[in-house]
């Protein structure tokens, strides 16, 4: 249930929701409440919404709630079926030997999917090229500028005005714009996905370089404190400052650790 109502928040606003829903916002983010008889824009819609004149205020899913007369997880399921969010619905029945009945999808069902996706792969990649541009923008006015930084600088506007222009566009309209941008928003989908495998592999690499550092820091050490055992016993000192050789026993002594020397494989 959580990872259906957090899904559903980081993917959908409530603006993306009323206007998707047929509700004119405009470019200030105000709209005519729905919940009231609203003359003029009282409503703020952003992330969330806020309506000045009769108080209705939430989150996204709140916002399909009141609109569709919905309880929350409906709403949210309804949320995440129209902007085409995935998330794990933690029920995961058996397999089971019958052959699945197949339902064959119909010409709206077929354009509404598409719309979905098209609609998801564009706020996909808007959010990578935000975190490019807050993540990796230069720290410094001589430093060179990030690959990704500089792909958010050119094409953010663009995915900004796609969304808007999708968002309060007809369904003729729409299909226009899939028509117009579908190999461009696609290749969009490409970059995510390619960047997402890179940051994984990336990832993996990283790991794999700490175990080995790791490693290789054990065995230096391992090497230096068998040196310096050896440079202790020979200058016949424990750990305590006292010498445990006699003044007769040294010459014996020094060539059995001479000989120790020669055959130790670590030195």
């Amino acid at each position: 249930m959580g990872n259906l109502f957090c899904s559903v928040k980081d993917a959908v606003s409530a603006r993306n929701a009323a206007v998707f829903y047929g509700i004119h916002v405009n470019r200030s983010g105000m709209a005519r409440c729905p919940f009231h008889n609203d003359r003029t824009p009282s409503m703020k819609v952003d992330r969330r919404f806020h309506c000045f004149g009769c108080g209705a205020d939430g989150d996204v899913i709140d916002f399909a709630a009141r609109l569709f007369g919905l309880g929350n997880k409906e709403a949210a399921e309804k949320l995440a079926s129209d902007f085409g969010v995935s998330y794990d619905s933690g029920f995961h029945p058996k397999q089971s030997w019958q052959k699945p009945h197949v339902i064959k999808k119909n010409q709206r069902q077929l354009r509404e999917e598409t719309e979905r996706n098209f609609y998801r792969i564009l706020t996909d990649y808007y959010h990578l090229m935000r975190q490019w541009k807050e993540e990796r923008a230069p720290k410094a006015p001589d430093e060179e500028w990030d690959s990704f930084f500089c792909e958010a600088l050119r094409n953010l506007d663009k995915v900004v005005y796609l969304l808007d222009s999708f968002l309060e566009a007809d369904e003729e309209e729409r299909t226009g714009i899939m028509n117009k941008y579908g190999k461009t928003v696609k290749q969009y989908g490409e970059r995510s996905k390619a960047f997402r495998k890179e940051i994984m592999e990336s990832g993996e690499r990283k790991v794999a370089r700490s175990i080995e550092e790791r490693i290789r820091s054990i065995k230096s050490g391992g090497v230096e404190r068998t040196a310096d055992d050896c440079r202790t016993a020979a200058s016949g000192h424990d750990d305590h400052g006292s010498s445990g050789i006699t003044g007769e026993d040294w010459e014996g002594t020094g060539k059995e650790l001479r000989v120790e020397r020669r055959n130790d494989p670590v030195l």
